[in-house]
C-alpha cells in the first residue's frame, strides 16, 4: 500500500524536526508492523494530509509504547528481528520512546482540538494498561474484569481513538466508529493471547505459552481455571519454566474444558459486534474485511 509508505515517509519527516542524527538512526531500526491503526485511520477519513498526519503520529505512539515495553519486558526482539534495547540499551530505548511521544504530540497539538483530547487521552489509558499488566502477573488473577479493563487500557484505548479520530476527521458518525474500534482492539488483543497458545514459536516469533510463563493470566486460561478440575495444579504451574509434558497437559486441559473454543468464540461475538456498528456505513465493506481477516482464521 503506497499510502502506508506515505505515513512512513511523514514520520521520517516529523522525526527530521529533531535535527539528531542518531533518533534517524534508532528509526530506522524500528520493525514496521503490520501499521493496523493507520490503515484503520486511511479506511475511515480517506487518504489526505490531515490523515497521513494523524496516521502518524498514532504510529509514533504506538512505536514508543513498545519500546518503553520492550524494556519492561527484557524482550530482545520485536517482529523477529532485534529490538533497540537489545542493539543499544534499556536507556537508549526508553528514551527514544519519549523522543517519539513528545514529537507526536507536538504535532498532535496543531491539529482538530477533539482529536488531539481523544487521542492524548488514550495515551494516559495506555500507559495505566501497561501499569496494570505488569501489577496483574504479581499473582494469578481470576478476575474477568481485571482483564478486559486491562486490554481495554492497553490495547483497544488507541485503536479505538484512532477510529474516532478519523470519523472526526471525516465528519462521520464518531459513535460507531469508535465502538468498531474499540472492539477491534479488544478482539486484536483477545486473538494474540489465543493464538500464543495454538501457535508453534516458529510462527509467533517468540517462544509459545511465554504469556503463562511471565505471569499472564489471559483469557484461555481465565475460563481453563474456571473449568479445570485440577486448579491446583494449574496454579502450581503458573510463572514457571514448563516442560513439555506441563505445556501439553495444559493444552489437553484448555480443548478438554473447551476454554480455548470459547475464548475464540467470545473474540468473534466482540469482533460481530463491530461489524454490525458500521454494517450501514458508505466504507463498511473495507472495515468488515479487516476484522474478519483477524477473527475468521486458523486457530
Amino acid at each position: 500500500m503506497e499510502e502506508l509508505e506515505e505515513v512512513k515517509n511523514k514520520i521520517v519527516e516529523f522525526v527530521k524536526v529533531c535535527n539528531h542524527e542518531k533518533s534517524l538512526e534508532l528509526l530506522d531500526k524500528l520493525a514496521t508492523g503490520k501499521m493496523l491503526r493507520s490503515k484503520l485511520i486511511l479506511k475511515i477519513a480517506g487518504i489526505n494530509e490531515e490523515s497521513i498526519k494523524l496516521c502518524a503520529v498514532v504510529e509514533m505512539i504506538h512505536a514508543a509504547s513498545l519500546l518503553h515495553d520492550d524494556v519492561i519486558d527484557e524482550a530482545d526482539t520485536r517482529r523477529g528481528q532485534p529490538s533497540v534495547n537489545a542493539l543499544y540499551d534499556n536507556k537508549t530505548s526508553i528514551m527514544f520512546g519519549d523522543i517519539l511521544y513528545s514529537r507526536a504530540f507536538n504535532e498532535l497539538s496543531q491539529m482538530d482540538k477533539k482529536v488531539a483530547y481523544h487521542v492524548s487521552n488514550a495515551v494516559t489509558l495506555l500507559s495505566i494498561g501497561e501499569m496494570l499488566d505488569v501489577d496483574l502477573t504479581n499473582s494469578f488473577n481470576t478476575s474477568y474484569e481485571k482483564y478486559f479493563d486491562m486490554i481495554y487500557k492497553k490495547t483497544a484505548s488507541l485503536i479505538e481513538a484512532s477510529a474516532r479520530s478519523a470519523a472526526i476527521i471525516a465528519g462521520l458518525d464518531v459513535d460507531k466508529y469508535a465502538l468498531y474500534g474499540k472492539n477491534l482492539g479488544l478482539a486484536f488483543q483477545m486473538i494474540d493471547d489465543i493464538l500464543d497458545i495454538t501457535q508453534d514459536s516458529a510462527t509467533l516469533g517468540k517462544p509459545a505459552m511465554l504469556d503463562f510463563v511471565e505471569g499472564k493470566v489471559t483469557i484461555p486460561y481465565l475460563l481453563l481455571h474456571e473449568r479445570v478440575e485440577d486448579k491446583a495444579k494449574l496454579e502450581s504451574l503458573y510463572k514457571k519454566e514448563l516442560t513439555q509434558e506441563e505445556s501439553s497437559w495444559i493444552k489437553e486441559q484448555m480443548i478438554k474444558t473447551n476454554a480455548l473454543n470459547d475464548s475464540v468464540l467470545q473474540a468473534k461475538t466482540i469482533g460481530n459486534e463491530a461489524i454490525q456498528a458500521v454494517k450501514d456505513e458508505e466504507n463498511s465493506q473495507s472495515l468488515v474485511m479487516i476484522m474478519k481477516a483477524m477473527i475468521e482464521r486458523e486457530f
